[in-house]
């Protein structure tokens, strides 16, 4: 019990930490002149991760841990530091492009188009295998994979168009 309330609890806080790092880099963007697109499916996002980690501090907060499930997380969080730090101050929740910048083609960018999409999709199912869910992990899979073709294809569309001026 005790353990998956620590692991929803560092979740939770990493997730705040996230929030409050995308807020103020997306200020230093806009403030340097970068545009936000498509922003009418971030409410989705936002939605989705909260549902998702509001339901597993619901249902889970009790639950052992199975320990194989939680090292695989372990993993996906030096991933995903890997990509903030890649990333620096251009990582925000947002999909918010710097005209002129070019593409980050370092770090995790130089094997994957979209690594911190990939360390989502893994949290998102291995979170809840980590606390013995796989229903929910399976049921949350399903809906991030909707949820990230709305976000990707509006991605790769912003990138195409910066790519083209």
């Amino acid at each position: 019990m005790i353990g998956a309330i620590i692991l929803l609890g560092f979740v939770t806080a990493e997730r705040v930490a996230e929030l409050v790092l995308a807020r103020r880099n997306t200020a230093r963007l806009v403030g340097r002149g970068a545009v936000e697109f498509a922003p009418e499916h971030y409410r989705l996002v936002v939605a989705l991760h909260a549902i998702w980690l509001g339901g597993l501090w619901l249902i889970a907060w009790n639950h052992p841990i199975v320990w194989g499930w939680l090292a695989l997380f372990a993993v996906l969080q030096v991933l995903r530091v890997w990509v903030l730090t890649t990333l620096g101050e251009r990582w925000t929740t947002r999909i918010i492009l710097l005209p002129g910048a070019p593409l980050v083609k370092t770090g995790p960018y130089r094997f994957l188009k979209h690594p911190n999409y990939t360390v989502v999709v893994g949290e998102i199912a291995v979170l809840p295998l980590a606390l013995g869910l796989p229903w929910y992990a399976l049921a949350f899979s399903i809906l991030n994979g909707m949820v990230l073709y709305i976000r990707i294809s509006a991605e790769n569309a912003a990138l195409r168009g910066a790519s083209d001026t």
